[in-house]
């Protein structure tokens, strides 16, 4: 596995609270690859700004409740 990014996130726990959404359902709806979704989920890929956003807003919620700053 590739080295964690600082960026924490809670987008498995918000696709699971939303009637399962898959991973590629998230993808699609947000303009990403399945592929890009689990790299998020696994913290080894920070979504672009506008993705972040996309995800936030896709489940109704603030950018901070989807994503956080790890200090190293």
């Amino acid at each position: 596995m590739g080295k964690r990014t600082p960026i924490t996130n809670r987008v498995r726990e918000l696709r699971e609270a939303n009637g399962a959404m898959s991973q590629a359902a998230l993808g699609e709806a947000v303009g990403v690859t399945r592929q890009t979704i689990i790299a998020i989920e696994q913290g080894r890929y920070s979504p672009s700004l506008e993705t972040a956003f996309r995800i936030s807003r896709l489940f109704g919620v603030g950018l901070e409740d989807v994503f956080g700053w790890e200090e190293e």
